[in-house]
C-alpha cells in the first residue's frame, strides 16, 4: 500500500489546518481542520483531522488520532460566574482587556507527551497531564491523572488497562531510544521494526549496535492568521 502523501522535512499542513505559534519538527504532518496552537510537535509525529491542541510538548513519532483535543480550556468553577465574559471581557465590551492571568495559568499546566505515544480516536487530555514514552491512549478517554511509560489507558475517567511490555522490555527500549535514530538507522531496521515484537526488538538492540547516535535536531516554526 503506498500512503496518499510523501513526507519530507518540511512539516506537511492542510490546507484547512491552522498551526499558530508552534514548532513542528521534520517528517510530521497536521491534517484537515487540526488547530494546534502554542505547542511543540516532535520529528515524525502526526495530527489526523478535527484535533485541538494548544500548550503541549509532544515528543516524536506520536500518532494523534481524528477529533482528539489536548489541553481543552477550563471554566473557572470557583468564581460567581462560569462564563468565558470574565476573561475574554473585551469580545463582549465589557472591558479594556482581557484577564491575562487566566491564559497565563492555561499556559503554566501544560500537557507534556514523551515520544512514540498513540492517542485514539476522540480522546481528551486535560491541563497538565504528563503522558509516558510508549502509552497508548483508547479512543474516547478521558485523561485528568498522568500516565506511566509504556501503559495502555482508556475509560472516562482513564484508568490502567494493562502495560504493553514488561519493565525489563520498556528500561530496554528506553536505553536504546530508538526516536533518536536516523533516518538511515530507522530504513536499516525497518525489517526488524516490523517482524520482531517489542521484547524481541529490545533483546537485539540492546547491546548497542546503534549507540551514541544522535540526529540532527530540526524544528519548524509556523505562525498561522
Amino acid at each position: 500500500m503506498v500512503s496518499e502523501h510523501r513526507l519530507s522535512e518540511t512539516p506537511l499542513i492542510h490546507e484547512t489546518a491552522l498551526v499558530h505559534d508552534s514548532q513542528l519538527g521534520p517528517w510530521t504532518q497536521v491534517g484537515p481542520s487540526t488547530w494546534i496552537s502554542e505547542s511543540v510537535l516532535g520529528d515524525y509525529s502526526y495530527a489526523v483531522n478535527h484535533c485541538q491542541i494548544i500548550y503541549a510538548e509532544i515528543g516524536k513519532f506520536c500518532s494523534i488520532a481524528s477529533h482528539v483535543r489536548i489541553n481543552p480550556g477550563n471554566h473557572p468553577l470557583s468564581k460567581a460566574a462560569l462564563h468565558h465574559f470574565t476573561y475574554r471581557s473585551v469580545m463582549y465590551g465589557l472591558g479594556e482587556a482581557d484577564d491575562n492571568a487566566f491564559f497565563d495559568w492555561r499556559r503554566a499546566h501544560k500537557v507534556a507527551i514523551g515520544h512514540d505515544v498513540w492517542i485514539g480516536h476522540g480522546a481528551i487530555i486535560l491541563p497538565g497531564v504528563t503522558i509516558g514514552t510508549g502509552a497508548a491512549i483508547g479512543a474516547g478517554a478521558v485523561v485528568a491523572k498522568d500516565v506511566a511509560p509504556f501503559t495502555v489507558v482508556a475509560g472516562v475517567p482513564a484508568r490502567t488497562i494493562r502495560r504493553r511490555v514488561s519493565k525489563g522490555t520498556e528500561a530496554a527500549l528506553m536505553h536504546i531510544r530508538w526516536w533518536d535514530w536516523s533516518q538511515e538507522q530507522l530504513r536499516a531496521a525497518l525489517d526488524d521494526f516490523r517482524g520482531l515484537c517489542a521484547n524481541d526488538f529490545a533483546h537485539k538492540y540492546e547491546d548497542g549496535a546503534f549507540a551514541n547516535i544522535g540526529s540532527e535536531q530540526h524544528s519548524f516554526s509556523s505562525k498561522s492568521s
